[in-house]
């Protein structure tokens, strides 16, 4: 995956989790998680794991517990 591509994963992963920031934190994390698996493509999934498995930079702390809920971590 380019640099790129990591960035725009990471951005709309951090919009998504400020979306749900304003409830309980493990609702939060479930709200993206569950957002993510509904509505991103495979390919974006598998994306953003990909660059959570080599360290997530850039990535808030609800939707890294999302991503890493999503990977089964």
């Amino acid at each position: 995956m380019s640099h790129n591509t990591a960035e725009k994963l990471v951005k709309m992963a951090n919009q998504i989790g400020a979306f749900f920031a304003a409830q309980r934190h493990s609702d939060a994390v479930a709200g993206t998680a569950e957002h993510l698996k509904k509505f991103w493509d495979p390919r974006m999934r598998a994306g953003i794991i990909a660059h959570v498995e080599h360290g997530g930079e850039g990535l808030d702390t609800v939707p890294l517990q999302a991503v890493q809920k999503l990977a089964g971590k």
